[in-house]
């Protein structure tokens, strides 16, 4: 079967980071993704993954026609993704009133760090100061420490991108049964805050002051956390439950030791965590996984990205596949009947012909436009 968003259209106007990450998620599930890219030079060599599965074509959007034939493609889509500062498509002439009078059941998704509104919506920024401004930073990290840089993924990624991928499918079923488009606006530093929710509770619920480090999930408790072996690699381990901390002592030999006998006590944690540091340190990477990789530990090796595709789990599950010369992850989640899209590469401006004319544009106004440099 095909996959579960067959028959949904999407421009993507293109650009870096969260925006192509929505544009994959929606294309690995089966929507029909055109990419408007911007001129310029294609390196010989990079394939970004963010950028698979969609039709690609050139548009050079200072040129005079250039807006008329994105208002074209808009006119037959279901959603466009943007992600420039908030104003920039209104001053291009592709704001959501011109594409909504166009085609009122356009979802039109915008992506910004701070939202199309608000002090701050002008300002430049990143992915780690708008997961600053989510109280979502300060948490992480080891007390005595700075926060560390989680790399982009909480705002770029998941606040972000896959924040906006739910948001225009929610809003895209909205149309379908109203016939009413609208404006999606996907804030990452609001989308990391939301990621934050469940511990937002804590801190309203008096059970965390939110201090760095001393939360149980955060680095506080020996029983989660991260460990270096003998070989300098490092094993992860989540054994909160009693029944799996019990399993946890059970394979490390510590179910007699008198201050593994209380758990949850924190004041036994600082010995706790000095014989669980020094014991991991008695065997290399691959032995501890042998003692305790598949049991109820809760256990896990911590892989780089180079190694984690072959580990047997990953290799069972086809978690990683390998196209256009780079091994990747699988589209994910999967569908007991519908087929997510198999990862392609398809060369930038490649599929400028067959859009423009499904778009209902004629081969001679397509020739025209090609001569004008407006279609690359």
């Amino acid at each position: 079967m095909p996959g579960p968003l067959d028959g949904v259209r999407i421009i993507e106007m293109a650009g870096i980071g969260p925006g192509p990450f929505c544009g994959m998620m929606l294309a690995d599930h089966g929507a029909e993704v055109i990419r408007v890219e911007r001129p310029g030079p294609v390196s010989a060599t990079f394939r970004d993954v963010m950028g698979r599965s969609r039709k690609s074509i050139v548009v050079d959007v200072k040129k005079p026609g250039a807006v008329d034939v994105i208002r074209d493609l808009c006119r037959g889509a279901d959603g466009l993704i943007e992600g420039y500062r908030p104003g920039v498509m209104e001053r291009l002439g592709l704001g959501p009133d011109v594409l909504l009078a166009d085609n009122p059941k356009l979802v039109y998704g915008r992506m910004t760090g701070w939202g199309q509104t608000g002090p701050m919506s002008q300002a430049a920024g990143h992915d780690l100061n708008y997961i600053s401004l989510s109280g979502a930073l300060y948490a992480m990290g080891a007390a005595d420490e700075k926060p560390p840089i989680p790399l982009n993924l909480v705002g770029d990624f998941g606040g972000g991108g896959m924040m906006l991928a739910f948001g225009m499918v929610s809003a895209i079923l909205s149309a379908r049964g109203t016939g009413c488009g609208q404006v999606v606006d996907c804030a990452m530093a609001e989308g990391a805050a939301v990621l934050a929710a469940m511990f937002y509770s804590m801190i309203g619920s008096k059970i965390w002051d939110g201090s760095r480090g001393t939360n149980v999930l955060s680095g506080a408790s020996p029983f989660y956390g991260v460990y270096q072996t003998s070989d300098g690699e490092f094993v992860s381990l989540g054994s909160l439950e009693p029944q799996f901390y019990a399993e946890l002592l059970k394979r490390t030999g510590l179910s007699e030791d008198e201050d593994f006998q209380h758990q949850n006590d924190r004041a036994f944690w600082p010995a706790m965590q000095a014989k669980l540091t020094a014991l991991f340190r008695t065997k290399s990477r691959d032995q501890w996984r042998a003692v305790m990789e598949g049991s109820d530990v809760c256990f896990a090796p911590v892989m780089s990205m180079q190694e984690a595709p072959s580990h047997p789990h990953n290799v069972a599950r086809g978690a990683f596949v390998e196209a256009f010369g780079i091994v990747q992850p699988a589209p994910t989640p999967r569908y007991s009947e519908s087929q997510t899209t198999p990862p392609s590469y398809t060369e930038k401006g490649a599929d400028a012909d067959a859009v423009l004319a499904d778009a209902g544009l004629s081969a001679d106004r397509i020739a025209e436009l090609r001569a004008a440099g407006v279609v690359g």
